[in-house]
């Protein structure tokens, strides 16, 4: 029996046999054995993958979820936050660099509602607070005697009046805690329109759902209106949205804003002497607390001249993301 070699390993058998015949002569046999190839049947080939694939999918599926669901968490709180929604702590879920981002985050959102609504506080304290010396200050100046004097006295007195009333106002609504509703944009446009005393045009083809504080930006959206009809000769209203974004232009036919004031206008108590003087009504307020209330919301509101004439005020607010939802679902 002979054993032939290959590369140091057993590659094949070779069997040599002689036989002595009764007639004097030899049968020789030779013979030689291959190794069996490595025969693997389809269905334990399909078997197999078929586990493997559902041990990764599950290994993989738990390991990304122990990772994302705290980042989703984390993301949709950040979001809300930014929105001016009230955010609860997060849970420390994860590995530790999620769960320091995550004590990080707490942190955050605890300084920064407690700054702000420090800071509220105090404006409504102190518009409260003044409202009693500015009353002693109207009974002291009625006893003026002369006419003129006293006129103007009450005159300044009535407009500080105005204005702290206007600041108080401004000051209670920001810290009221109202909650956030999803309503559909179209038919919240037209309640506001059917409480509005002076009636605008509209159009509200192709609604969306927006997530808001009902309230607070029908209190915004009420000033922007107002401010169209009383100076621009009548507010149209329209929207439009995207993937991200919502718009709602209200535009007027009035005499516009200069350039160089498109911005100042924001500020608390500025007034346009020549076309938005007091006279006309306003304490300069009207277009700050819009600003306010709609940046609260994570959005913005800019202003523009149209070029056939007249001002363009742009409200722009999020729509839910798909992140927004993804996270939500995660989380339920």
């Amino acid at each position: 029996m002979h054993l032939a070699m290959m590369r140091g390993e057993l590659s094949a058998i070779e069997m040599q046999l002689s036989i002595a015949l009764t007639d004097g002569q030899w049968l020789n046999v030779a013979t030689r054995f291959e190794p069996p190839p490595l025969q693997w049947p389809w269905i334990s080939i399909v078997s197999f993958g078929i586990t493997a694939a559902i041990i990764l999918i599950t290994t993989c599926w738990f390991l990304l979820t122990r990772l994302t669901r705290p980042l989703l968490r984390i993301s949709r709180a950040t979001d809300a936050l930014g929105r001016g929604e009230a955010v609860n702590p997060l849970p420390l879920n994860g590995p530790n660099e999620v769960r320091g981002l995550t004590q990080a985050f707490n942190r955050m959102q605890e300084r920064l509602t407690r700054f702000v609504t420090d800071r509220t506080q105090l404006i409504a304290a102190l518009g409260h607070d003044l409202r009693s010396p500015l009353t002693a200050m109207r009974v002291r100046a009625e006893m003026v005697d002369e006419d003129e004097t006293r006129e103007s006295l009450v005159a300044s007195i009535e407009e500080m009046q105005e204005m702290v009333d206007a600041t108080l106002a401004f000051a209670q609504g920001m810290a009221s805690a109202e909650a956030y509703a999803t309503v559909d944009l179209g038919a919240y446009l037209q309640r506001l329109q059917a409480d509005t005393i002076d009636d605008f045009t509209m159009n509200t083809a192709n609604s969306t759902n927006v997530r808001l504080r009902p309230q607070s930006v029908r209190r915004a959206l009420r000033n922007i209106i107002e401010n169209a009809q009383r100076y621009g000769g009548g507010a149209e209203v329209t929207f439009g949205y995207d993937a991200e974004h919502v718009q709602i232009r209200v535009a007027d036919n009035g005499p516009g804003i200069p350039e160089a004031e498109l911005e100042q206008v924001f500020e608390p108590f500025f007034r346009l002497e020549k076309s938005r003087s007091r006279e006309t009504g306003g304490t300069g307020l009207g277009l700050s607390i819009a600003r306010t209330i709609i940046r609260g919301h994570g959005g913005d509101v800019a202003l523009s001249n149209r070029a056939e004439g007249g001002l363009l005020v742009i409200v722009t607010l999020p729509l839910e993301t798909e992140l927004d939802q993804l996270a939500s679902s995660i989380s339920r």
